[in-house]
């Protein structure tokens, strides 16, 4: 038997996904963190930071992030590459009483995709605003979002240019798409993301909002603080999603998931925290000094932040960039949010993966248009009193997303027990934080977890 088949063999004996991994190391973590940076970071984080003490909150994202969220993200992946499946098939591998679980873990990137391709539609027409020189009409007219969104025929042709741009590089492949675009897009976001932060922490008045966003003010300091942090790391890293199990399916068994996960870890809050720094200081230097004019929701980037640039010298150039940036963002997290639904479905009824694609591409567009039509024409229908695109996020981020990690947590920590994860971290390099990841996975992190579902459910949101 030659090398090839050899290699082949082991492959297959692992259970990796031979024809459909990632290629390298540096593809997989790029990957991976394209997903974890999305619009949770850079529309989300900044609000939530200015909203619960700036500095302290970033001070506990950030504790949270090296415990909690290593905890969760380490485990998902781990069961991805041991199983070499989808989270319904891992789920079902690991122990056949938890295949419903795998069900619901699948349903997440189902309902979360095609709206998350509508706001994605919204972020690609204030671009093109931008572009065409259209960002003070923008800004000047405090309808112009409302007008857009409840408009029905644009807000749908953004929405099918966005699904359809994500879906072409789905459908070139693990490496040819997904691995290649992200060696692109993620160091042009990285460097975007630097040179609009230093830009808005120059500009005059900024100092007032890099000091509210960076000294820790413990009188600010509540369990809110805890809560929202915890709640927006959940959201942020894209975690019981079925994304780091599918992407853990992919990864090769000679690369350390430990040393993966702080990479990933590192991105995904590195641009948080330069997310914070792009819009903190800028809209505090153009509102007199008012952290709290860093409103939540879609007033943030598509009614506070372009009068910003309104305002701010060289704010058209500087729209452009910040809209292209989130553009990029956002399809990063679109692509494996798609990748994961086509992976799941081609892998449980055998279908061809591009006959997968276009499958996915139509169900998700009819879904898609609920979400755009639900602002529109059916604008007086509502569910819980939501539209629909608000209460498809909060069945998915309040409800499924916190139970998955839950009981995940009871699965790993108590039934196939923590050594499950732990011998697949350590086949290739010492688990140093293995002590650690037994305390948050089996106390802290479903203490946490139950935490945040209730007050998810049944405190006012975040």
């Amino acid at each position: 038997m030659n090398n090839s088949e050899n290699t082949t063999t082991e492959a297959k004996a692992s259970g990796v996904k031979e024809h459909h991994g990632f290629a390298s190391k540096l593809g997989f973590v790029l990957a991976a963190a394209g997903s974890a940076v999305g619009l949770g970071n850079i529309w989300r984080f900044p609000y939530l930071a200015a909203k619960y003490g700036g500095g302290i909150f970033v001070l506990v994202y950030i504790i949270l992030a090296v415990t909690f969220g290593f905890a969760l993200m380490v485990t998902e992946i781990s069961i991805g590459r041991k199983t070499g499946k989808s989270v319904i098939g891992a789920y079902t591998d690991m122990n056949k009483k938890f295949t419903a679980l795998g069900y619901v873990a699948a349903a997440v990137p189902v309902i979360i995709f095609p709206y998350y391709c509508v706001i994605g539609g919204w972020v690609l027409k204030y671009l093109t605003v931008f572009t065409i020189g259209g960002g003070h009409d923008a800004a000047q007219n405090p309808d112009y979002f409302n007008n857009f969104i409840g408009g029905n025929i644009e807000p749908l042709i953004f929405l099918i240019i966005f699904i359809g741009i994500t879906a072409a590089i789905v459908l070139m492949g693990v490496q040819k798409g997904i691995e290649k675009i992200s060696k692109i897009m993620m160091p042009i976001l990285i460097v975007m993301t630097i040179a609009v932060a230093i830009y808005s922490c120059i500009l005059p008045g900024a100092v007032e909002g890099i000091k509210f966003y960076l000294v820790p003010d413990f009188s600010n300091f509540s369990i809110n603080t805890i809560i929202a942090a915890m709640g927006q790391l959940f959201y942020s890293m894209s975690l019981a999603m079925g994304i780091m199990v599918t992407y853990g399916s992919y990864m090769k068994k000679d690369i350390s998931i430990e040393k993966s996960t702080r990479q990933i870890e590192i991105f995904d809050t590195g641009i948080a925290l330069l997310a914070g720094f792009m819009v903190i200081p800028a809209v505090v230097a153009f509102s007199g000094g008012d952290p709290t004019a860093i409103n939540q929701g879609p007033g943030l980037m598509f009614v506070t932040i372009p009068k910003v640039f309104d305002v701010m010298p060289g704010g058209q150039i500087t729209g452009i960039v910040f809209f292209l940036l989130v553009a990029l963002a956002a399809l990063t997290s679109s692509i494996s949010l798609m990748e994961t639904i086509v992976s799941i479905v081609a892998e449980k009824f055998k279908i061809g993966r591009k006959t997968v694609c276009f499958i996915v591409l139509g169900f998700s567009l009819v879904l898609g248009c609920l979400s755009v039509f639900g602002y529109g024409m059916w604008a007086d229908f509502t569910i819980m009193g939501k539209q629909l695109l608000d209460f498809f996020d909060f069945f998915s981020n309040s409800i499924l997303m916190p139970l998955v990690a839950l009981f995940t947590c009871i699965l790993v920590g108590y039934v196939v027990k923590t050594k499950y994860v732990e011998d697949e971290i350590m086949l290739n390099s010492e688990f140093k934080a293995k002590h650690l990841y037994r305390v948050m996975v089996k106390f802290v992190a479903p203490v946490f977890l139950l935490l945040i579902f209730i007050w998810s459910v049944f405190m006012p949101a975040l």
